[in-house]
């Protein structure tokens, strides 16, 4: 079946049906959907390989992410999906386990599959193969690289509110030991995440001996051994924060096998609001970084760029913020 019977089932124009299934915004809402309705009543799928030689566009858009385990990445690619599905765009997912090395394979699988965009969601980009894309006039977003250019955008996570209002609260409950366990500094969010912890527990006087950090990976095992680092200290922290909810899990673990209970003895705080950070036991405070808005503000800055609407780039902004669950209590009196 080819596209003239759906223009004659629709009586319309081939040239409109065709700009109607590239969602072209020259044809009216009523008319697109005469278009669908022939569509559907004729049971006609288009031929995108054949739509894309004419086009020039795939009508595909590239996701790459740092770890498909981690459920903080699943609930973003599911709504960077969502809005393009809407938009009628595909769109291929490649996950980098954060190693800077598979980000560059994952980029040229993009660049193989000639995707019309790529939503780079991780902290293991390096200027090379940012450089690359940027040569080959690839519409980009990225996350926290800090500068925008033409067709490259950058959503910055104000890791910083978040963060203050984790140490405040934490400190208003009277604790004054407090730990870090930070993601692979090899990554420039985990780098970030430290800095603020840092500043944060400086602009509220604690002391340099009373604060330590140890480094994870961002992951259950990780967030485990470094609990266990931290307890083995003479005087270990009343409270600690995590740089996200996978490594304050991993916490929770080591905390309870050395005999100890959340929140009474230690409390602890994650980063970024996974769905599992609810169930965990018991509940788990946590700073929320929203992967819906992540997802969709991604996927917006890539298709105003390739649709050709406003700047040739954007620079985007998601905030945080605390939330107080079960595993915060008041410091016990020494």
């Amino acid at each position: 079946m080819n596209i003239s019977k759906v223009a004659a089932r629709a009586r319309l124009s081939t040239a409109t049906v065709s700009r109607a299934m590239n969602q072209s915004e020259l044809v009216r809402p009523q008319t697109a959907e005469r278009v669908r309705r022939a569509i559907r009543e004729l049971g006609y799928y288009p031929n995108t390989q054949a739509r894309a030689l004419v086009s020039g566009k795939t009508r595909m858009f590239g996701l790459i992410i740092s770890d498909i385990v981690n459920p903080f990445f699943p609930e973003l690619v599911k709504s960077f999906e969502f809005a393009a599905i809407h938009h009628g765009y595909e769109v291929i997912v490649a996950n980098t386990d954060y190693s800077s090395e598979r980000m560059g394979v994952c980029v040229r699988r993009m660049i193989e599959r000639r995707v019309d965009g790529v939503a780079i969601m991780t902290s293991e980009m390096d200027r090379h193969l940012l450089g690359e894309l940027g040569q080959r006039q690839l519409p980009i977003v990225c996350l926290d690289i800090g500068k925008v250019k033409p067709r490259i955008s950058d959503i910055s996570v104000d890791y910083d509110k978040g963060i203050r209002e984790a140490v405040r609260h934490i400190v208003s409950l009277g604790h004054q030991r407090i730990g870090f366990i930070s993601g692979p500094l090899t990554l420039k969010s985990a780098r970030i995440r430290r800095s603020a912890f840092l500043k944060c527990l400086a602009a509220c006087e604690i002391d340099d001996t009373n604060r330590t950090t140890v480094e994870g990976n961002h992951k259950i095992d990780g967030g485990g051994i470094a609990m266990v680092k931290l307890l083995s200290q003479v005087d270990p922290p009343t409270a600690v924060l995590t740089s996200n909810d996978l490594t304050a899990i991993g916490a929770l673990r080591a905390i309870s096998c050395a005999g100890l209970r959340v929140p009474e003895d230690i409390s602890v705080v994650g980063f970024d609001d996974i769905e599992l950070s609810q169930i965990t036991q018991p509940p788990l405070t946590t700073i929320r970084l929203s992967r819906d808005e992540l997802g969709r503000k991604a996927f917006d800055a890539l298709h105003q760029t390739v649709e050709g609407r406003g700047h040739k780039a954007h620079r985007i902004t998601i905030s945080t913020n605390l939330v107080l669950r079960e595993s915060t209590a008041r410091a016990r009196l020494q």
